[in-house]
């Protein structure tokens, strides 16, 4: 019970990665708010774990207001905040990535987390503590060719992370980020281009340990990154990808 009493806030949480980190905070004594555009997918999810639920569209200010105000409505603090929802493009060279699919990309990824800052950090300064994890990507520590502003949103995502730990860690709030290798969620098949046997091999043998990401994995990871027992850590961006960066 290494979350016992804390409360939190997890977007993208109706699947993959920010499921698996939902569901490990609540068997830890959380209390959780899953968000996520999936607004039915995001109720299916807190109900199995007796949390909170809210439709959210990450890169809207209003709806970042709508989910603190729900939260703070329910708990009266927020002490965990994971900006885990996240898009990618698909594979093709930087140049014929169309206008619409960078701002998406990089408003999904990127502005998100500058907008919940606008609206949590706040509730945390206020309580001189709280836990802030961004789930960024192995792809901005070592791009993978062809998925260029996809890299680079997250690359963004690392520095965001450092610059914020730096500024907040004098008021009690840490920040880390994780950067996990491509696992088997919903976006597997956007990262390879195409889910097939012969791209899941040539995937597998770019990763030492020879599997993809779980949400297990993640759920795991960042449960020790938003517990006490990481109270001397902030700004950094842990890797879970089975030695990719290597």
């Amino acid at each position: 019970m290494r979350l016992q009493d804390k409360t939190a806030i997890v977007t993208g949480g109706a699947s993959g990665f920010g499921q698996g980190i939902a569901q490990r905070f609540a068997a830890e004594g959380a209390r959780v708010l899953v968000a996520d555009v999936n607004g039915s997918g995001a109720a299916d999810v807190a109900g199995t774990l007796g949390g909170l639920s809210a439709a959210m569209d990450v890169a809207q200010d209003g709806d970042w207001q709508a989910v603190t105000a729900q939260a703070m409505a329910a708990w009266g603090r927020i002490d965990i905040l994971v900006n885990n929802a996240g898009v990618t493009h698909m594979p093709q060279p930087m140049e014929e990535v169309s206008e619409a699919e960078f701002d998406r990309v990089l408003s999904v990824n990127a502005k998100s987390v500058y907008l919940s800052a606008r609206h949590v950090v706040p509730v945390m300064k206020a309580a001189g503590a709280g836990a802030i994890l961004n789930v960024a990507s192995t792809a901005g520590v070592s791009p993978r060719p062809r998925l260029n502003w996809y890299n680079a949103s997250k690359g963004w995502m690392i520095t965001a992370t450092k610059a914020m730990a730096v500024e907040l860690a004098p008021l009690g709030i840490r920040v880390n980020a994780l950067n996990p290798v491509a696992g088997e969620t919903p976006l597997l098949a956007s990262f390879m281009g195409e889910d097939t046997p012969e791209t899941r091999a040539k995937f597998l043998a770019t990763i030492p340990l020879g599997r993809f990401s779980t949400p297990e994995d993640m759920g795991n990871a960042a449960l020790f990154l938003c517990s006490d027992e990481a109270s001397m850590i902030t700004g950094v961006g842990l890797e879970v990808d089975g030695g990719r960066c290597i």
